[in-house]
């Protein structure tokens, strides 16, 4: 751009650079109740990504269900997790954070135990054999401790930081969620090559994540002590007290009546532009369930060398990519209209799909990953941004609730017919040559441009009444 400086581009690259660089400055002058919830999230993260990339081929080699079951399993895990934090988000208010970390990772201890072993206590499989019911329990396990550690945490990271330190926080949570999801891809090739049998190599790998699941329960219960967490939490509310008591006042001289009124009012599926916008997004969304559904297949299956013998690396690229990008995009991009944004962004991610359809390769498949990352890093910290800004107050959660809801919805389907197409375009036991990627490829793409073009079609109807942020 013609206004564009020296000075202004070097403010811009120290500024992302700083936004890259501080959560983990700010890490060391963390509480230690902080340091233990990040910690156990990394081990988790770790853990969670690298079980959910090898999810289909389970099912597939060792269940020895096709494709389309596989699939299923996965959709029932990743829908099963979103679902469960609607019902079990509360458990953490009820009993306190840490016997709600404790219990959540030992439900998914127990669910990943089972995930593992299910393949070696019996020899029956095929679908809803005992293999698969065992199985099933596992993913079952994983959905409640899941379901219920995730809220925990991030009303752990609420409670254990100040007005001025939550975003810190929160940063620092999201920065090592992707560090988590791209350690797998480190952490998983060299010992499952270490076995001479592939199959045996995977379950191997899956015991030292049941076994860092061990690590993450050590965790909560010795950093996390009582003691630790009423100290912080008194701290923190020590130096937010008035802000406290004066919303409390707030609330409080609102009658019943009044709170229900303004409730129901401002209740978000009444908004029509909102539940238009929210669910336009599920066509581009499902290229983030192909990632478990379908890259890790694609990878293993239709590739020969580097990319087949190190699948779990490129299925786990994106995660190390957003960390990297999204701070530099946002820094880039911060005085962009947010609608725009959710053009070109939904635009940059759905496009590259189509590098895919030209057939597999090393360089379009880091063209598509590095390309589709960055039109997410464009889109999807914006959307939050805005469902967060429009919601009146004391109604995040509901909003937030609603506008997550499609996600939801997303899983499912998308779970629904990913198995079909890799049974009739990439199927087990086909040479690679002999496949038809390219159409299946082609197809997504052509379902996740959609969200675009509805975002453009609707512009002028979307743009009249397209609220930037709740004024109270």
């Amino acid at each position: 751009m013609a206004n564009e400086t020296p000075e202004s581009n070097q403010n811009i690259f120290k500024r992302t650079i700083k936004e890259i660089t501080q959560p983990f400055i700010d890490l060391f002058h963390a509480s230690r109740a902080l340091w233990g919830i990040n910690l156990s999230y990394l081990l988790e993260g770790i853990t969670y990504f690298g079980v959910v990339g090898y999810l289909v081929i389970y099912f597939t080699d060792f269940i020895k269900l096709d494709d389309i079951a596989a699939g299923q399993m996965v959709g029932f895990l990743t829908a099963g997790i979103t679902l469960a934090m609607l019902f079990l988000g509360a458990t953490v208010d009820w009993i306190g954070i840490r016997k709600s970390l404790l219990y959540a990772l030992t439900f998914m201890l127990i669910g990943r135990i089972l995930l593992t072993l299910s393949p070696s206590i019996t020899s029956h499989t095929g679908l809803w054999s005992s293999s698969h019911f065992i199985a099933m329990l596992g993913l079952f396990g994983i959905i409640i401790g899941y379901g219920i550690y995730q809220p925990a945490c991030y009303t752990a990271v609420k409670k254990f930081t100040t007005e001025k330190t939550s975003a810190m926080g929160y940063a620092m949570l999201y920065a090592i969620m992707n560090l988590g999801g791209f350690l797998p891809g480190i952490i998983a090739p060299p010992i499952r090559k270490a076995f001479a049998n592939n199959e045996q190599g995977m379950l191997a790998v899956m015991w030292v994540y049941v076994a860092l699941t061990v690590v993450g329960i050590l965790v909560v219960a010795i950093l996390l002590t009582k003691k630790t967490i009423e100290k912080t939490i008194h701290e923190v509310s020590t130096e937010t007290k008035e802000k406290i008591e004066a919303d409390k006042k707030e609330d409080d001289d609102r009658s019943a009546k009044e709170k229900i009124m303004f409730y129901l009012k401002n209740f978000p599926i009444r908004d029509f532009r909102f539940m238009y916008f929210i669910f336009i997004l599920i066509p581009v969304q499902t290229l983030f369930a192909h990632n478990w559904l379908t890259l890790p297949v694609y990878f293993q299956r239709a590739f020969t060398g580097v990319v087949s013998d190190n699948f779990e690396f490129f299925t786990n690229f994106n995660p190390i990519l957003i960390f990297i990008l999204t701070p530099m995009v946002a820094a880039l991009t911060i005085k962009a209209d947010t609608y725009k944004m959710m053009i070109y962004g939904t635009f940059v991610m759905a496009f590259p799909t189509f590098i895919l359809a030209l057939g597999p390769s090393i360089f379009h498949v880091f063209a598509y990953l590095i390309l589709m990352t960055i039109g997410e890093a464009m889109w999807q910290p914006r959307f939050l941004q805005w469902v967060a800004d429009i919601a009146p107050k004391g109604m995040t959660g509901i909003y937030m609730g609603i506008g997550q809801f499609p996600w939801f919805l997303t899983k499912v389907i998308t779970s629904l017919y990913s198995g079909w197409f890799l049974m009739n375009y990439a199927p087990d036991g086909m040479l690679p040559s002999q496949m038809n990627t390219e159409t299946m490829w082609f197809i997504y793409g052509c379902i996740a441009m959609m969200s675009s073009i509805g975002l453009i079609l609707a512009r002028g109807w979307m743009q009249k009444g397209f609220k930037t942020k709740h004024v109270e």
